[in-house]
């Protein structure tokens, strides 16, 4: 291989690269706004302004009200605050989730239940992957004022959930509903004045925006407790100085995504569709895990792959490394483990050959793709 040959990324689900216009709107207070939002003096009020300007603009885009919104470092943050907050101060005594949550959720919830404060459910699965809503009733009926979290678009197999469906049931036996919608903010529209949930939460890297900024949103009447104690920023709800810049930037960065959502989701599912063919052309024995595999009905950016004739994954993704393509094996967020797929494990635990997931932004190509199809079809033997 060849030295120059330009590098593919194709782990969009895992971080996004930032736009460059969301830049150009971060560096000048980078430069020039550097002062301490909470400071009272007139340097201190022209950040104050630029925070508020910029939770305004995200509360216009959710169709929400500027106090519904809370910035946070990210979403595991805003997961964590909805959940501890539901518990030490909102007399949830059962948490009910499933075994493919991001780890942001399914981890924090075995925490509390290894402290004894909850019960914690697992809602069946689908053969797909899909929840079972008739299983999540049942649960809903034997546990009333439950915290109900669900994420919306599942970060390894694509799989969408029902918000209206299940925010239906969650009103119905007066259950907290908290939805982690990382993957699916800034690749859809969320309407926070029709949506029946009481918290969604949002990572700005998932959408061409900075690491290290997020925001929960809280819909007015549903109360939480601070995570971060020590001060009394974001309206008492989170302790620590603001990241002036990071709200500004995912601010711009939403407001793009939003500005260019249906060309993209048009573009971003052809060059998935795209892949999916030339892979089972390529390789007839091809599995897709979830509903991935499902175009139209499935998060558009991702798509995992299963190479049934593949005994060693990690070896797999090595060589794409060396071939300078990036994919994961599945949850890129704790890297460096090789614990394997808690997702993929829950799925499908009888399943065999390797799991490559692949995940698409604006900034990918046709060409790219028949790069890697080039390279696959070197790299995996003949089925």
């Amino acid at each position: 291989m060849s030295n120059s040959v330009t590098p593919i990324y194709l782990d969009n689900a895992a971080t996004t690269p930032i736009d460059p216009v969301v830049w150009q709107e971060m560096q000048p207070y980078f430069e020039n706004f550097t002062a301490n939002p909470s400071s009272i003096h007139s340097h201190g009020r022209q950040a104050k302004v630029a925070i508020e300007r910029a939770r305004k603009t995200i509360a216009t885009l959710l169709n929400a009200s500027p106090s519904e919104i809370f910035f946070t470092s990210g979403g595991t943050e805003a997961d964590n605050t909805v959940i501890q907050s539901a518990v030490l101060y909102g007399g949830v005594k059962t948490i009910i989730t499933s075994p493919l949550e991001h780890h942001a959720v399914l981890h924090t919830a075995e925490a509390w239940l290894k402290l004894g404060l909850v019960d914690l459910k697992l809602v069946q699965l689908l053969p797909d992957g899909s929840i079972d809503l008739a299983d999540l009733e049942r649960l809903l009926q034997e546990n009333p004022h439950a915290l109900v979290s669900l994420m919306h678009g599942n970060n390894e197999i694509a799989n969408l959930l029902d918000l209206n469906a299940v925010g239906a049931l969650c009103e119905q036996y007066a259950a907290i509903f908290h939805s982690d919608t990382v993957q699916t903010m800034g690749h859809y529209r969320h309407d926070m004045s029709q949506l029946p949930v009481h918290f969604i939460v949002g990572a700005a890297h998932k959408f061409h925006g900075p690491k290290g900024i997020g925001f929960l949103y809280a819909k007015a009447g549903s109360k939480f407790h601070p995570l971060l104690h020590g001060g009394a920023q974001e309206r008492n709800q989170r302790g620590g100085t603001e990241n002036v810049y990071g709200a500004i930037g995912l601010a711009k960065a939403l407001s793009i995504a939003y500005e260019e959502m249906e060309e993209h989701i048009a573009y971003i599912k052809g060059l998935k569709s795209y892949f999916i063919e030339g892979l089972k052309k390529t390789f007839p024995n091809v599995e897709f895990n979830g509903k991935s595999g499902d175009v139209e009905n499935s998060l558009y950016t991702v798509l995992n792959v299963r190479f049934p004739q593949v005994v060693d994954g990690d070896m797999l993704l090595f060589q794409l490394d060396i071939e300078k393509i990036s994919a994961s094996g599945g949850s890129a967020c704790s890297s460096g483990t090789s614990v394997g797929s808690h997702v993929l494990s829950a799925l499908n635990p009888n399943a065999t050959g390797a799991a490559v997931r692949f995940s698409f932004s604006k900034n990918n190509t046709q060409s790219e793709i028949d790069r890697v199809l080039e390279v696959l079809k070197k790299l995996i033997p003949a089925s």
